[in-house]
């Protein structure tokens, strides 16, 4: 197959999308002017997204957690130069930031407006049997099983368990299946885990640090990038094998592109942020009508998977917001007073200890303060912070009411509470800009599932189409980080362009004796 005289249509725009144009130019020497991505946003980077200005208040919805053993990530970003410097890679700046901040948090829980300083587990002997036992589980012993239906209801008062769960977002109506996954996949982290020791950081927010650098390579090599073009419809030959046809919005109206069988079609399934609703310091978010948007990604996976069972299974993951919900601020201020305080307090400056979790709070919140400038723009005299509550539909205690209905100045008002402000309060958090962000879907890669849930990146007998993103299978990999888009993206673009490469290999500390030792160490000890 000679790859130069195909087309290749990337659906969707996010990490997945944006890696899936790079490897085809990379690595199966696609033309780039034949590669057409389309994108339903006005941006790129999907839930990596960042935007705001000092002015009306800076919004980011979230971000993912980064670590050595990243290999398919770095790979790829070894060859992406900076914006601010051409002669470095984004991988290179990575790297170079984590060796200049390094993480060590030295308030990993506060408890009663009390810093904790390396927080034992507090795992009962049944809990660390539970966990030892879990991850030697096959999965399919544990298909559908949710957290707690595993784990005795005394784990979930654990410190590690607060931990471990606002590290990584899980609940306990999860699926058990991914937090073995995650178990074994990041065994290695155990040692440092009560201080978040081993987590790598962007030298600014994820979106200008990873997908500017990489939007910005991609238009150089004259990629098509369709911004505000959400894909309506994808159509099938009758077998399910062939993509044929694309429609899609655009500033003209609806279009339609016609597939052959020398093109290739990759399809992100899914979106974690879809239906997000920011509110703003006054107002909370208004909860969107999750079925209006006819157009989002659930419904294009949908239509997809009514075309044959090989292309997963939409429903299981996208429904029950209660459980794949969580709300995020973040908060904008012209000054530092709050960063000194919360400096002191902490005993990290600023980038050096990552989240910060209120034990007790029923909103299960967190802020994290990162080094700063966060944004490109981000002028001197501004700082920012980021948060987020776990558990959105619960009261507050000092707000007594869900998170989810509390503007911006109850949440900070909130978060003055449990770091008993007091009255420093006004003048710590004094011209402060807090906006809220409500993202119903930011879980539903975690909801409990079974066998092929999830379909396969290349499905059984698919010719010219791949699927991408957090909810195709990749064995043993975790979803819910950049690592997992980057992977399935590899496995797309190789597995179906005819390239003598394969997938990154992934680590698999579980598998070293050494690894498992000290592992087991944390655990039977309650912390390193």
């Amino acid at each position: 197959m000679n790859n130069q005289h195909s087309h290749a249509y990337i659906v969707g725009g996010g990490i997945a999308g944006l890696a899936t144009a790079v490897l085809l130019i990379r690595d199966a020497k696609f033309a780039a002017q034949r590669i057409h991505l389309f994108e339903a946003r006005r941006i790129t980077g999907g839930s990596l997204d960042a935007a705001g200005n000092p002015d009306d208040g800076y919004v980011v919805r979230g971000g993912r957690m980064f670590e050595a053993h990243f290999g398919c990530t770095f790979d790829l970003l070894e060859g992406i130069p900076t914006l601010h410097d051409p002669h470095i890679s984004v991988t290179e700046d990575i790297q170079s930031f984590t060796q200049e901040i390094v993480t060590s948090s030295r308030s990993r829980l506060v408890a009663h407006g009390e810093r904790q300083d390396a927080p034992r587990y507090e795992l009962s002997l049944r809990d660390k049997w539970n966990l030892l036992r879990l991850s030697q589980l096959g999965e399919e012993a544990l298909q559908g099983l949710t957290i707690e239906n595993y784990f005795h209801p005394g784990f979930f008062q654990s410190a590690f368990w607060v931990m471990w769960s606002t590290m990584f977002a899980f609940k306990p109506c999860h699926s058990v299946v991914e937090m073995r996954r995650y178990m074994r996949r990041f065994m290695h982290l155990l040692p440092g885990f009560n201080r978040l020791e081993g987590i790598h950081r962007t030298r600014l927010n994820q979106f200008d640090s990873i997908v500017r650098p990489i939007e910005h390579w991609l238009r150089n090599q004259g990629v098509h990038i369709h911004t505000d073009c959400p894909v309506r419809d994808i159509s099938f030959d009758a077998r399910g094998q062939h993509v044929q046809g694309i429609s899609f919005a655009s500033s003209t109206g609806r279009e339609s592109i016609q597939v052959s069988g020398a093109d290739r079609v990759f399809i992100t399934l899914g979106s974690m942020t879809d239906d997000s609703v920011l509110g703003s310091m006054h107002h909370p978010p208004e909860i969107a009508d999750t079925h209006a948007d006819h157009a989002g990604a659930w419904s294009l996976w949908r239509q997809i998977a009514s075309h044959s069972p090989k292309f997963g299974r939409p429903d299981v993951f996208a429904g029950d917001t209660t459980c794949t919900q969580w709300l995020s601020f973040t908060v904008t201020m012209p000054h530092g007073k709050f960063f000194d305080h919360m400096q002191g307090f902490t005993h990290n400056v600023a980038g050096s200890g990552g989240l910060v979790t209120f034990r007790h709070s029923g909103w299960l919140m967190s802020v994290v303060l990162a080094h700063q400038p966060h944004f490109s723009d981000q002028p001197d005299y501004v700082h920012t912070f980021w948060g987020y509550g776990l558990h959105p539909e619960r009261s507050g205690d000092h707000i007594r009411k869900p998170m989810l209905e509390s503007s911006g100045a109850e949440i900070l008002d909130e978060l003055a509470y449990h770091l008993r402000l007091g009255e420093e309060a006004d003048a710590l958090l004094h011209d402060a800009n807090c906006i809220p962000c409500l993202m119903p879907n930011i879980t539903t890669q975690f909801m409990p599932r079974k066998m092929n849930d999830r379909p396969e990146v290349i499905p059984e007998g698919a010719q010219n189409f791949a699927f991408t993103g957090q909810f195709v299978e990749l064995p043993e990999d975790t979803v819910f980080t950049v690592e997992y888009s980057i992977r399935s993206a590899q496995t797309a673009v190789y597995g179906l362009c005819a390239t003598d490469k394969t997938p990154t290999p992934l680590y698999r500390g579980f598998e070293k004796p050494s690894v498992v030792r000290r592992a087991l160490r944390c655990i039977l000890n309650n912390g390193p």
